[in-house]
């Protein structure tokens, strides 16, 4: 079946006091509006149309991509006038599926429900029972059941108004009805605007099947028009992904502190304590411990490694077996071999860290390879730019860095050589070999502390 998606993304969102285009505000790190493509990529649709108004040339610039369709709706005259500018553009289509742009937390089986059960030739409906439909569009039914209209809040009757299903807006047109259907909306209502909804009368009148599905719970129609409500779907979102992790296996300590802002996937016998952000993409495998307060993003960590309180991992790689934190710092480029430790107030960034080797402390290791089973001392720093160009620093196995060692990059230590505390490194150094490179101590006896002289009065 030839399926278009058409997603609804012009309104300025005014309630949001920002300057930001509503669709552009972001739920678990990305863009409402992101979310919301991405759903409709995964029904594999022939085209997806975002309709855009208000902030287009930001939206657009925001989430331009080859297979997005950008059309201009220069007025906002109603959710019927937004679809039928995309018309033009999907002629073709059997099914015509409208989304919008302010509603991330759908889920694509609830999508693939209603377009199949809607087909080529009914009117499909996504509708949801809901405690307090306040705002929402209410579902008229016969008394056989059969739906008949929509009618909006502003519109609506006391009676009508009683009515505790209410209308999403996302519906399948049959792609041979949409065209005629659009044309005879009109703007006779309180808004003076020309509603989607409309087309359920329209329908119904010309005796075309109205399919309704039902979404599983009223959060996952749920859009944002305030921040008040875009906290809402963020904490839905993080409880439906807490969910998800500890159905496949980890512990969390509170699954209400913690944040995935990203694709994580993970082995089996995880532990999570609070306050955990898991940004990017994460891979984490069996029998890991995450402490308190960490920050990871877009890095592995593997079997059995120990990451301790308010540790920062970007684009890191930890092995088997390794412990890093607390405090510590993983940038970019940082590679852990099995059984490697970097302990409490450690940086390193675009290293590679041998197996077995310890950086314990109060250390910056950039831009450097080290071999196996090295110790690196307190306060040791690689200089490894000279406000220019970067250098790389190489420690061979066994090798022994002296705490408050400066290695001036480009430099290498050789397998099992040691430096003495305190020394400035700028030559290779030999393997087996001690290297002392510190000035000679000279003690002066006799010699007298300065005293701070009186104030004259």
């Amino acid at each position: 079946m030839n399926l278009h998606v058409v997603i609804l993304a012009a309104g300025q969102g005014t309630r949001m006091r920002s300057s930001l285009p509503k669709v552009l505000h972001p739920v678990a790190g990305k863009p409402m509006l992101e979310h919301v493509i991405d759903s409709a990529r995964a029904l594999l649709p022939q085209g997806i149309h975002v309709v855009i108004g208000h902030g287009a040339e930001r939206v657009r610039q925001t989430l331009d991509a080859a297979d997005l369709n950008w059309v201009l709706q220069s007025e906002q005259l109603g959710t019927g006038h937004a679809v039928a500018q995309a018309l033009p553009h999907i002629n073709d289509a059997d099914q015509v599926l409208v989304l919008y742009g302010d509603v991330p937390l759908l889920q694509v089986e609830t999508l693939r429900a209603l377009v199949e059960q809607a087909g080529s030739q009914a009117l499909g409906m996504l509708t949801v029972l809901m405690q307090d439909p306040t705002g929402y569009g209410r579902i008229i039914r016969d008394q056989s059941g059969q739906v008949q209209a929509i009618v909006e809040q502003k519109d609506a009757s006391a009676e009508q108004l009683l009515i505790n299903e209410g209308n999403t807006g996302i519906m399948v047109l049959p792609g041979s009805q949409a065209a005629g259907w659009l044309s005879s909306l009109s703007n006779n209502n309180a808004q003076g605007e020309y509603y989607l909804t409309d087309v359920v009368a329209l329908a119904v009148s010309q005796a075309v099947p109205v399919q309704v599905a039902q979404a599983g719970d009223e959060l996952e129609v749920m859009g944002a028009n305030n921040r008040q409500q875009l906290a809402v779907l963020e904490r839905g979102w993080q409880c439906r992904e807490a969910e998800r992790l500890m159905t496949q296996g980890a512990s969390l300590a509170d699954p209400a502190r913690l944040d995935v802002r990203g694709e994580v996937s993970i082995g089996r016998d995880i532990s999570i304590d609070v306050n955990v952000i898991l940004e990017g993409r994460v891979v984490i495998e069996d029998d890991v411990i995450i402490g308190p307060h960490c920050v990871i993003k877009d890095s592995v960590i593997k079997s059995g490694s120990v990451i301790k309180a308010f540790s920062h991992l970007e684009g890191a790689e930890v092995g088997a077996d390794c412990d890093v934190g607390p405090y510590a710092r993983l940038r970019p480029g940082t590679v852990l071999h099995t059984g490697a430790k970097v302990g409490n107030f450690v940086e390193t960034k675009k290293t590679v860290v041998g197996a077995g080797s310890k950086i314990n402390h109060l250390s910056y290791v950039g831009d450097a390879e080290v071999g196996r089973n090295a110790n690196i001392g307190a306060g040791t720093i690689t200089c490894n730019y000279d406000g220019v160009n970067k250098f790389v620093t190489r420690i061979g196995d066994g090798a022994f860095i002296g705490s408050n060692t400066a290695l001036v990059a480009p430099v290498a230590v050789g397998n099992q050589a040691t430096t003495a505390a305190g020394s400035t490194i700028t030559q290779d150094i030999p393997d087996a070999t001690l290297a002392v490179a510190r000035a000679r101590q000279r003690n002066v006896e006799g010699w007298k502390r300065p005293v701070k002289q009186a104030k004259p009065e």
